[in-house]
């Protein structure tokens, strides 16, 4: 069983400091590279699923708040207001009332719909020191999140399609969800009162979830509308949500968003929630532990790592470095012998060795970090052969 926080430190991918704060880690250099892999990733996956990317900012004035419903519902896990100028600003909470903005800020049409927004945003809970831990929780968060402003004749497909692309990023990941969770409101205060509203967004995730197996869970729905949680958990066994899709009829109505229908007349659109890998921190906290430090090649800080035999090589080694559009660190014989050398990079997926035969023939040999080895083979069919196996999805063994 893998401590992501333990192992986070010993492989120098993040960090904290007092000064900073609980809750607030640092990333590292190698930690950065993680971090920044999985950003592109993500961004690719929703290009290709058709969604545009936006930037806002993380601050927004106390009305914004009061006005979708987070100020009245969620104010205990939101950072105090600060005083600006007569006016009060607010780290936010969530990501969608910025989004809610930029659809009302334009017109629309029937013919526009689905708008897909999608944001690596940043947000902030004020979560009590107790519940804090490594990255799995804490209080400065990277959201991959995004909305889907649709007609309500497209909430359905659009919410089960969020959900294929949670499992399609699933897939390459390697991420093995323990459950689905319908989450539902419970009682008391927390949750908007409007029973017609909950009634429909839940009708239409039991529709999505029609072929799922999940379970239900009162009390974990968010504020305005129910969701399906995706349950990961840890070697220990605690769980917790990584991916949601939700559905939302109490947001558009809030900002008065509305599109113009085939009739001319004004619609209510309708904003479905979805995050495919939820927050970079829990995310990468998690494929630390599930891989114990052991990246896939496409996600490992450091994809190759080039060992001359001797002084002799190194120049070679160097040229190999630059030869290709990947991660590759060139440790010679400073660092030691070949075997520590070979050692200390036992969490490298590759490791091309290069002697005096491969410097002189222009060939080099490859060793794989599960023991495995190539054949010596040309330098450009090597680096071939390695790109090809360093692509998301992709085997380490190609």
């Amino acid at each position: 069983m893998h401590d992501h926080r333990k192992l986070g430190r010993e492989l120098d991918l993040f960090d904290s400091d007092p000064l900073i704060g609980a809750g607030l880690p640092y990333w590292l250099p190698d930690g950065a590279v993680v971090r920044h892999t999985l950003e592109e990733f993500v961004r690719s996956l929703e290009r290709r699923a058709g969604y545009k990317h936006v930037c806002s900012p993380v601050l927004g004035k106390r009305e914004l708040y009061e006005l979708s419903g987070h100020w009245s519902h969620y104010s205990e896990d939101m950072f105090p207001p600060m005083d600006l100028g007569g006016e009060q600003v607010v780290l936010r909470p969530s990501l969608c009332p910025h989004h809610a903005l930029m659809f009302r800020a334009r017109p629309h049409s029937y013919r526009d719909l689905p708008l897909r927004m999608a944001e690596l945003g940043g947000m902030y809970r004020a979560e009590l020191s107790g519940v804090l831990g490594g990255l799995s929780r804490v209080r400065a968060i990277q959201l991959n999140d995004a909305h889907v402003f649709c007609t309500p004749e497209q909430v359905a497909e659009e919410a089960r399609a969020a959900l294929e692309l949670v499992r399609e990023a699933h897939r390459v990941l390697g991420i093995k969800p323990v459950r689905y969770r319908l989450s539902l409101p419970g009682a008391g205060g927390k949750y908007v009162a409007d029973p017609s509203l909950w009634r429909r967004s839940e009708a239409v995730l039991r529709e999505v979830l029609s072929d799922v197996d999940y379970e239900e869970a009162e009390g974990e729905a968010a504020f305005y509308g129910p969701k399906i949680d995706v349950q990961i958990a840890d070697g220990a066994g605690r769980e917790s949500t990584l991916s949601t899709v939700q559905v939302d009829f109490h947001q558009p109505r809030q900002f008065d968003l509305h599109y113009t229908g085939p009739d001319g007349a004004k619609h209510r659109p309708v904003m479905v929630h979805r995050s495919v890998i939820g927050s970079l921190e829990r995310v990468v906290a998690h494929l630390i532990e599930l891989h114990g430090g052991a990246f896939p090649a496409w996600l490992a800080p450091t994809q190759v790592v080039v060992l001359p035999v001797s002084e002799s090589e190194l120049p070679r080694a160097e040229e190999f470095a630059r030869s290709a559009d990947l991660r590759m660190e060139v440790v010679g014989p400073e660092r030691g012998s070949l075997g520590a050398r070979v050692r200390a990079a036992r969490l490298v997926p590759f490791q091309v060795v290069i002697g005096a035969r491969e410097a002189a023939s222009g060939r080099a040999s490859v060793r794989l970090r599960d023991g495995g080895k190539w054949e010596p083979a040309p330098v450009a069919e090597v680096l071939a052969r390695i790109s090809a196996a360093a692509r998301p999805g992709a085997g380490d063994r190609e």
